[in-house]
């Protein structure tokens, strides 16, 4: 018996379509050659800078028990977080969106008794059930950065910053700019100034977007102030004298100053360094307790990285801030491949082994398919050699 055709369109529309083995789930992606190689060239170049800078590499893995993951700075990253049952204890797991909570842990555990300033440097895989941005797309992403964890002071806010814009110069990474904020400061001050609980949501809103007239109804009493805030965003100097023009009642000052001083500090130290203040940006800024900064390149509206100031589990004051290479190696050219050299049956192998350590790669030649006479020639262009070996010979292909 037959189908009719009817019976046989109406099958095919509810049948599902073949599943391709090259599909992926959105977000993850599958990094070819240049892109592999120029992250993982990348990320050795900003972790050499980091180490001659005596920040330790550690390694954390890449799952951890919910309870110790999304425990102290971890608690703001649960919504992000993939959970999977640990079969063998039954205990819920977390795949890390984030790596600097994972450092924290760290540093209030296993290296609790190691001396203090502790340097830390880490590079690792991520994955977020969402990207972070309205604009990425990226579920899975690479982070690779720095903690300096024990001092509270403007100039370990200024080691960071200087130690991260000279890993970036290093890379080559153009038009660079540090932008620089101070979460706790607004809602210190409106809790300070005495504005209505009711109010400060909507008026956290308006200071989001930066709306002068929302922010002109809402403010009350302290509008005006508000509205100089907003206006002191700018290069730093620019910035720092605005506010250091404002009357702040004396805690919101305090947390204002602390800013100041580190703008002061990293000035000192690279007195080149493009910076920024944004002195009523909060928005994102999870754990952060501190001054806290977002590098950005000219022309790019994409985060280079962010970090900032944040207490460890065991409340120990620590700063760090954390690259995204998927974003940096798309500013940078592709990192060029060795050049190859094809090595004949036969040739000798103490010369091939000279041509590695002089920086080549060698591709040995394979026994040919039966029926099969290879030309060798022929074959270093097929894959690409630019050099053919023959006993102690290296010559260029024509």
């Amino acid at each position: 018996m037959t189908c009719a055709p009817g019976n046989a369109i109406a099958q095919s529309m509810t049948e599902d379509p073949t599943f391709s083995p090259a599909l992926l789930p959105a977000g993850f992606v599958d990094l070819l050659t240049p892109d592999a190689r120029t992250e993982a060239e990348g990320v050795a170049t900003l972790m050499g800078v980091f180490a001659s800078h005596g920040y330790n590499r550690v390694r954390p893995p890449l799952m951890e028990f919910e309870e110790t993951l999304l425990a102290g700075a971890g608690a703001a990253l649960a919504e992000q977080s993939f959970r999977v049952m640990d079969p063998d204890t039954r205990r819920m797991m977390v795949l890390r969106p984030d790596i600097t909570p994972q450092i924290a842990r760290m540093a209030a555990t296993r290296l609790a008794d190691l001396p203090r300033p502790l340097r830390l440097s880490y590079a690792g895989t991520c994955v977020l059930v969402m990207p972070a941005k309205a604009e990425e797309s990226g579920r899975q992403i690479m982070q690779t950065g720095i903690e300096l964890i024990g001092p509270d002071s403007p100039q370990a806010d200024a080691e960071v910053v200087c130690v991260a814009a000279e890993a970036l110069a290093q890379l080559g990474v153009p038009g660079v700019s540090f932008d620089l904020t101070m979460p706790p400061f607004v809602p210190a001050l409106l809790e300070e100034a005495g504005i209505a609980p009711t109010t400060r949501p909507a008026l956290l809103r308006a200071l989001d977007r930066k709306d002068a007239a929302a922010v002109a109804e809402l403010g009350g009493p302290l509008a005006q102030t508000l509205i100089a805030l907003l206006r002191a965003a700018g290069p730093a100097a620019q910035a720092v004298a605005a506010l250091n023009s404002l009357t702040l009642p004396p805690k919101a000052r305090a947390i204002l100053q602390r800013l100041i001083d580190a703008v002061a500090a990293i000035a000192e130290q690279a007195p080149d360094l493009r910076l920024t203040i944004d002195p009523v940006e909060f928005r994102g800024w999870k754990y952060h307790t501190g001054v806290c900064v977002t590098v950005f390149a000219v022309g790019r509206a994409e985060e280079l990285g962010r970090g900032g100031r944040y207490l460890c589990n065991d409340n120990e004051p620590a700063c760090g801030l954390t690259f995204r290479p998927d974003v940096l190696f798309r500013m940078i050219p592709a990192a060029k491949a060795l050049p190859r050299v094809y090595v004949a049956h036969g040739a000798d192998r103490a010369t091939a082994a000279a041509l590695r350590a002089k920086g080549y790669a060698t591709l040995a030649a394979l026994p040919a398919t039966a029926g099969q006479q290879g030309d060798a020639q022929a074959e270093a262009r097929h894959l690409g050699c630019s050099h053919i070996l023959s006993g102690t010979t290296c010559t260029e292909l024509a």
